[in-house]
């Protein structure tokens, strides 16, 4: 997955493969929820939400369809550093004049772009601490009310379970290998405390959720006190 040699025909594959991954262990639910208690939170007429590491836009395409159903106006941006993926995200939202996409690699200073609400979801394992700092900082630049970021925790049983879960639901070889080295490159959670403690400036809320994720939102502490 990390390879943008990877043609579009062989990434839609290995997409299916994840989305429905995501599905059955419930991670785009997390994000979800963690979306929609911002927008309770914080109502306005119109949101701009910004997704880095989109893949293939299934995330952006499920917010814009409960967006649609609760009548909330959007505005999608989703950035990822492949080609091939983005061409499959362009070719699937064909639909969703609300969702744009742009190549861009999260470290890349042209990925800023301001909005409401950032997700990042399974992306921020794929970088070195020393990267991820600045990641974090520009995400915090970016975000007005909030930063939400999804992803697993580094556990020997998620390891193994995964490896069991994937002879039965994962068809491609690229997909079942890309979970097990995600899960060696996730986090623990005193790591994530350590990272946030770098931006005394942001509320830190982290959180472990079901099937090994952490839940971490960041936000100014200025627009979590205005609750």
């Amino acid at each position: 997955m990390d390879d943008p040699g990877l043609g579009a025909a062989q990434l839609d594959t290995v997409f299916r493969d994840l989305n429905r991954t995501n599905l059955l262990l419930g991670g785009q639910r997390i994000t979800m929820n963690a979306l929609k208690d911002l927008m309770n939170r914080y109502p306005r007429e119109e949101y701009k939400i910004t997704d880095m590491g989109c893949g293939d836009g299934d995330l952006l395409r499920r917010i814009a369809r409960y967006c649609r159903k609760k009548n909330i106006a959007v505005t999608c941006l989703g950035i990822d550093n492949s080609v091939a993926a983005l061409k499959l995200a362009v070719a699937q939202s064909a639909g969703f004049p609300e969702i744009m996409y742009k190549k861009a690699s999260v470290l890349d200073p042209d990925a800023e772009h301001p909005c409401h609400i950032l997700l990042c979801t399974l992306t921020l394992h794929h970088f070195k601490d020393r990267e991820i700092t600045g990641i974090l900082n520009r995400f915090g630049r970016m975000a007005s009310l909030g930063v939400i970021i999804n992803d697993l925790e580094r556990n020997r049983l998620a390891y193994y379970l995964f490896h069991a879960f994937s002879l039965i639901f994962i068809k491609t070889k690229i997909a079942k290998q890309d979970g097990l080295i995600s899960i060696r490159r996730g986090f623990l959670r005193e790591e994530l405390q350590g990272m946030s403690r770098a931006f005394p400036d942001l509320e830190h809320r982290i959180h472990w959720r079901w099937a090994f994720r952490y839940l971490w939102v960041m936000q100014a502490k200025a627009v979590a006190l205005h609750e």
